[in-house]
């Protein structure tokens, strides 16, 4: 069998290896296929010459996630439980707090392993630690995002992309590799679960209703199908449309990412060579592995006390500067402030469940500007971030904000009131990147 990269794994308690099966406890990478967890848990499964199993912990309150992002994810998990089954290998859907419910299931199978996915945000981690401390077996940490292990590309918080750059690039060869298969595992699993059907599960959740599911297709079929469709009919033009919202020029990926249904090194290969590829390439690898780090490094990812020294210096500055405008949570949620622009933004994220990127920088910058202070419009920004967009909970998705609110990565600008010596984004300057009534009346008529 294929050995995963060492830098891959970490070990997170000093407990040995049992003799019971090994578990995988998957939770950011909800896929079979370009798994490098995964891989790594059959490998210690095949070795060992025992049964291997996944289990998924559904939290059901986590981080105000409503029913458009959950139906999203357990759409595309019932797919993966179905590939799994295929390969012998069965997929549990726990519900419940995680800490608990893994540590249970580990002790009514005897687990001799626990090997789980990384992820940089807090709960998270806080979770993963727990589970550590609690067990008496080895409990394996693989990152199976990014493609340059976190962990091993660098032990600190980067100052931004211009440091990131160079020691991601060296390490990219060794990383940038295709993945082995996983196998129809040979030490079937005694007792397997029913399959489960999302339809129920969802019906079930005590999750938030009032936001729509959307009609996006999920799981890792679909993430396949967007991929190819991209590289063969966006790529070519993504350096020159992707800042444009009134073109459908970037790669739609983003909710596959997000919820693991597609690896982001899958999509790397695939572009790797396609001529005109270096701009993706860049938002792809460089700017999203710089999130993880921000948010693995930085515990106030999602705070004002996570921005840079000299933006919290200049933003305190400011703090007193008057409003001309000044809007409330509510006010913000429904779109009716006195920006047509901003509004239209909103709506698109409240109805389509996305927000074009460059818009997403606009909508941030203009909640500080807008707000009684950078604490408020953190608040506001990731509130309706998180509630709506089905990317949200997301590193790139704290880190963006963070950046356009906070400075973070960014560089101090000339002084101006309330943004101090943050980056501003004007109308008008909108205007002159792409025609805003165009794009504002599209919205309209969604």
């Amino acid at each position: 069998m294929h050995h995963v990269q060492k830098e891959r794994i970490t070990t997170l308690n000093q407990a040995a290896h049992g003799t019971g099966p090994v578990i995988y406890w998957m939770s950011r990478d909800q896929r079979v296929s370009d798994n490098w967890a995964l891989l790594h848990a059959q490998q210690l499964a095949v070795e060992r010459r025992v049964p291997l199993a996944v289990v998924f912990t559904l939290s059901p309150a986590f981080l105000g996630a409503t029913l458009r992002q959950y139906a999203f994810m357990l759409r595309g998990l019932a797919d993966t439980a179905r590939s799994l089954r295929e390969l012998e290998i069965p997929l549990f859907l726990l519900r419940g707090a995680p800490v608990a419910e893994i540590a249970s299931f580990v002790s009514k199978h005897r687990a001799g392993t626990l090997v789980t996915d990384f992820d940089p945000l807090r709960i998270k981690a806080g979770w993963r630690k727990h589970v550590a401390r609690e067990l008496n077996i080895a409990v394996h940490e693989v990152d199976a995002h990014n493609i340059v292990p976190c962990h091993h590309l660098s032990q600190k918080q980067e100052y931004g992309a211009y440091t990131l750059r160079p020691k991601l690039l060296k390490l990219l060869a060794e990383f940038l590799t295709d993945f082995p298969p996983i196998i129809r595992h040979p030490f079937a699993w005694p007792d397997p679960p029913e399959p489960f059907e999302p339809l129920s599960v969802i019906g079930e959740l005590p999750v938030d209703r009032s936001v729509a599911e959307i009609a996006l297709p999920p799981g890792a079929a679909a993430a396949k199908n967007r991929l190819l469709s991209f590289i063969e009919n966006g790529l070519g033009q993504y350096n020159t449309l992707r800042n444009d919202p009134c073109c459908d020029g970037q790669s739609g990926l983003s909710p596959y990412l997000h919820f693991g249904q597609l690896a982001p090194q899958r999509a790397a290969l695939a572009a790797a060579g396609v001529p005109k590829a270096e701009e993706f390439l860049e938002e792809l690898i460089i700017r999203r592995e710089l999130s993880d780090n921000f948010c693995c490094y930085n515990n106030s990812y999602d705070q004002v006390a996570g921005f840079p020294a000299w933006a919290r210096k200049s933003l305190d500055l400011h703090r007193s500067d008057p409003r001309a405008y000044c809007y409330s949570p509510e006010q913000f949620e429904a779109g009716v402030t006195h920006d047509p622009l901003w509004n239209a933004a909103q709506h698109e994220m409240v109805i389509t469940g996305r927000m074009h990127g460059y818009l997403r920088m606009y909508w941030a910058k203009k909640i500080l500007e807008w707000s009684p202070s950078a604490e408020d419009a953190m608040k506001v920004a990731i509130a309706l971030n998180d509630r709506y967009q089905l990317d949200g909970r997301d590193p790139n998705g704290y880190t963006g904000i963070a950046w356009s609110i906070g400075g973070v990565h960014d560089r101090a600008w000339g002084e101006r009131p309330i943004f101090g010596k943050i980056r501003y984004m004007s109308n008008a300057g909108c205007k002159r990147k792409f025609d805003v009534a165009s794009y504002i009346a599209r919205i309209e008529r969604l």
